[in-house]
């Protein structure tokens, strides 16, 4: 189960640039705490902005997917692609709200914002110093893995698009538990601090290990493709 913190594989996930790159970008808000002032609120709404990022380069896999199946594919995501974006994006709204009021309670305030999507965007992008940045680091670094994973590696010729639009839940729902648990202990024993280098640390874990999964992948397709028996 861990054996991806063993010495040798971190080595040989860390030999990609790409690697290390995407532990630059999880380690990244530590430098916004300590530079920026970065509380609470600013992290767990810059992981809630990952996942609306997510959700739109969600949208292009399933789109490149649906393109093997022609014209019919196409026509297909007209009907799939908007589906997808009302569900997730009313999954994501949702959490997003309950932040809002998470923070508000936080700052001592019993007024909870109300919200349109396009606001609580805005509202995101300005609970921390240079957030917009921050944003767009993970939108170049989420559009780089698309093209060279999806597109480049030929990932989206093996896939389907019911499979790439669940794909994001699991991890959505994984983090938005852990964001909302670590909120309310921070709120709860009074130590904002300790709990946000706690949730870098845990998205930090994450994202090595996606990494070595992102590795391994080839290895493992590779790998079954030997191992499928003869047509013959």
């Amino acid at each position: 189960m861990l054996n991806w913190l063993r010495p040798q594989a971190l080595a040989e996930t860390y030999r990609d640039p790409v690697s290390w790159a995407i532990l630059a970008v999880d380690l990244f808000p530590v430098y916004a705490v300590l530079q920026f002032g970065w509380d609470a609120t600013a992290l767990v709404f810059l992981y809630w902005l990952e996942n609306v990022i997510i959700g739109a380069i969600t949208l292009l896999r399933m789109l490149a997917t649906s393109l093997r199946a022609g014209p019919f594919g196409v026509a297909g995501m007209l009907f799939i692609g908007p589906f997808f974006t009302v569900h997730y994006g009313m999954f994501c709204f949702v959490h997003g709200i309950f932040l809002a009021a998470f923070s508000a309670i936080s700052q001592g305030s019993d007024d909870a914002p109300f919200m349109d999507p396009v606001s609580l965007i805005q509202f995101a992008l300005g609970t921390g110093a240079h957030m917009a940045l921050f944003a767009g680091v993970i939108v170049a670094l989420q559009l780089f893995l698309f093209f060279r994973d999806f597109i480049a590696r030929g990932e989206w010729r093996e896939s389907d698009v019911m499979v790439e639009m669940t794909r994001p839940y699991g991890r959505v729902v994984v983090l938005h538990v852990a964001l909302f648990v670590g909120f309310g202990v921070m709120i709860a024993l009074g130590q904002p601090m300790l709990g946000v280098l706690g949730l870098i640390a845990l998205k930090a874990l994450w994202g090595m290990y996606q990494a070595h999964r992102r590795h391994i992948q080839p290895q493992l397709e590779s790998a079954e493709k030997v191992d499928e028996p003869s047509p013959i």
